[in-house]
């Protein structure tokens, strides 16, 4: 612990009960974690296997078990539980299914499963923005512990009753799928250590020791998952920053870390506010910013690396010269400065503002990379397609049954698809097995028998065609054109050019197991089954290729930025409706705003630049803007302008003015 500053130390040697490390921006709480997990084990002999730590996301999990296994011996480590919240519940769920109300082969929906079942749920109310406003009220049902029947009883407004009923019609479905969501791993875990006595000792005696990480950004079955497991003992250490919450859109509490005061009246609170990442300038200005929030734990950056130079402010005439100047602001500093591509980010409030950046950095001829897109296998349209061809290379595969049993309608309901899962279960054999046993009959009537049949026997013959066929492409074109999915597409999209795009993206697919087929070099991988699993793990190879270390520009919101870090940081869009956003404006929360603002500041180590544009474009019609009421809550001594009047002299503002100037025209005509 020879490297760490005494508040660090204090945060690992606190042990006796709660523990709430404030740690700052660039502070090291990674450090804190793992090193603590040390300590515990070796000074403290409590066995790994009685520790666990969670946070937010797989990188940050397996980040942090790799550190720690670093800092004790192998054994030593054996056992230690490192995951994120999801795993954790889920890991719950494995081991005590039936106290869930779950058999042993549950599947988990995610996002595009549940959006599927609730368009099919909607029927002809399936647009897009009423699946989605839907599907984000029983999420904050769930997140905050409401079951369906309390829901109901607790509506207020018409669109509060709609939701809370197809709420009761959605959990239905997944009970008869013997299936879970991404919010059900959280809280089905929580609502059962509610009421179940044995189960919650069973998992405090598991858990001598909790760590969370990002603790403010849990939500409200989050924050009692934990109270829960720690119990009366209260032996854990949640780590976080209030002022780093910014998650609020999907259920994060940041007053969950004053919540834990009022908890755990013992709570220790240890503050880490030597920032290791920034220059002085910049953390002078998060703090400015930030301080403009309300807050119930106070806490002030420092750092030890010097002033560094000012934050620049560039005003632009319009979005198109925003971009030309951050395009040709790179280009010149890196040639000047001898850095890389990858020391630049730019970052932005919304996904939109990426394109003319692109444009720009492409005509420069500057690598770029965004962060944050959707993978071509997370495609709805593409899950659909592969689901159908890992049933037919490995017809035990339930969650891929589940996918596409009505993938197009088949007219097989949830009360059909629940007593074919119960008997499949006592005959211990796959959902699509038991479609054509005899016994079945007995369970689910002789109409919805008959569909069963019919589609086990067409998915065999289809099987046939694809697996042991002269042309297996073909015979997945055919399988396709079997199920009219070209129609079902016109169907459940919003406009014929969606549904024109999303059978091009399929196309695209097929294309790609053409590929892969044709090239084979053997007669084993010329196997369109083993084209088929190279294909399972391409989404796997293209999230670790998202995670290359090339030397790229880096584009990214705001929100994707967080946790990161680079010496160079562009903050673009600094206007009012934009940062702060409008519908945080209209809705009063500015908070959460100012709190993305803190964020983007503290990714810079070396220079910040803000940039604006005093018109923009807004619906087809370019509009005057207004700058953002963040760039008056900086402090005025460490900025410099360009291309606007600040509160400087004028002599002093045409010398900044015209410095600037002849710098860009100097570097672009050498």
């Amino acid at each position: 612990m020879n490297n760490l500053n005494p508040r660090q130390r204090e945060a690992v040697k606190a042990i006796s009960g709660p523990v709430l490390v404030l740690a700052g921006a660039g502070s090291g709480k990674t450090s804190v974690i793992t090193q603590k997990i040390a300590y515990l084990i070796q000074e403290c002999g409590i066995p790994a296997h009685k520790i666990a730590a969670v946070t937010f996301t797989n990188k940050a999990a397996r980040e942090m078990k790799e550190r720690a296994a670093k800092l004790v011996q192998g054994s030593e480590a054996r056992g230690l539980m490192v995951s994120t919240f999801h795993t954790l519940g889920l890991n719950m769920l494995k081991r005590h299914p039936e106290t869930f109300g779950l058999k042993s082969n549950f599947s988990i929906f995610d996002a595009e499963d549940s959006r599927t079942l609730l368009g099919e749920l909607l029927h002809k109310e399936n647009a897009s923005d009423r699946i989605d406003l839907v599907r984000g009220l029983i999420s904050q049902y769930k997140n905050n512990l409401i079951t369906p029947a309390q829901a109901i009883s607790q509506v207020e407004t018409d669109v509060d009753q709609f939701a809370a009923l197809v709420f009761e019609q959605y959990e239905r479905h997944l009970r008869a799928y013997n299936a879970v969501d991404f919010d059900d791993l959280i809280g089905r875990p929580t609502l059962a250590l509610q009421t179940d006595v044995a189960l919650r000792a069973h998992w405090q005696n598991k858990i001598h020791y909790l760590l969370v990480d990002e603790y403010q950004d849990t939500n409200s079955a989050q924050y009692q998952l934990v109270r829960l497991l720690v119990g009366s003992r209260a032996c854990f250490t949640a780590v976080g920053d209030d002022d780093q919450s910014i998650y609020a859109w999907r259920g994060a509490r940041p007053e969950n870390m004053a919540e834990l005061a009022n908890d755990f009246p013992a709570l220790e609170v240890i503050k880490l506010e030597q920032n290791y990442r920034s220059t002085s300038r910049i953390l002078k200005a998060a703090n400015a910013v930030i301080a403009n929030n309300p807050h119930v734990f106070e806490k002030k950056l420092w750092s030890q690396h010097g002033p560094g130079q000012p934050i620049r402010v560039v005003a632009c005439s319009s979005e198109d010269t925003e971009a030309e100047k951050v395009a040709t602001d790179i280009l010149n500093h890196k040639m000047m400065h001898r850095h890389e591509f990858r020391d630049y980010a730019v970052l932005y409030r919304g996904n939109f503002q990426a394109r003319i950046i692109e444009t720009k950095l492409r005509e420069f001829q500057i690598p770029y990379k965004i962060s944050g897109g959707q993978s071509f296998f997370a495609r709805a349209e593409i899950k659909d397609v592969m689901a159908y061809l890992r049933l037919i290379i490995n017809p035990e595969d339930d969650n891929a049954f589940l996918r596409i049993v009505n993938t197009p309608k088949r007219e097989i309901g949830p009360a059909t698809l629940e007593k074919l899962g119960s008997y499949a279960q006592q005959r211990d054999c796959a959902m699509l097995l038991a479609c054509d046993e005899m016994g079945l009959s007995l369970h689910v009537g002789d109409r919805a028998y008959t569909r069963l049949q019919d589609f086990h026997q067409w998915l065999q013959d289809t099987a046939r065609n694809i697996l042991d066929g002269d042309d297996p492409i073909q015979a997945i074109k055919q399988m396709l054109a079997d199920i009219q999915y070209q129609d079902y597409l016109l169907d459940q999209s919003a406009t014929p050019q969606a549904a024109e795009r999303r059978m091009e993206s399929v196309n695209s697919f097929l294309t790609s197991v053409q590929r892969l087929w044709e090239k084979a070099d053997n007669e084993e991988d010329r196997d369109i089954a083993a084209v088929i699993r190279k294909l399972v793990l391409l989404d796997l190879l293209e999230q670790q290729a998202e995670e290359d270390d090339s030397d790229k520009v880096q584009l990214m919101t705001l929100h994707a930025a967080k946790g990161l870090e680079f010496p160079h940081v562009y903050l673009v869009g600094m206007e009012e409706e934009l940062l702060p956003h409008r519908n945080s404006i209209e809705a009063g929360t500015i908070e959460e705003e100012r709190r993305l603002m803190y964020v983007g500041i503290t990714r810079a180590k070396q220079t910040l630049t803000l940039t604006y544009a005093s018109r923009r474009k807004q619906g087809g019609e370019v509009l005057p803007t207004t700058p953002s009421r963040f760039l008056d809550e900086l402090p005025a001594d460490d900025l410099e302008w360009s291309g606007k009047e600040s509160t400087s002299s004028p002599e002093k503002k045409l010398a900044l003015g015209k410095a600037h100037l002849d710098s860009l025209r100097a570097l672009l005509n050498p």
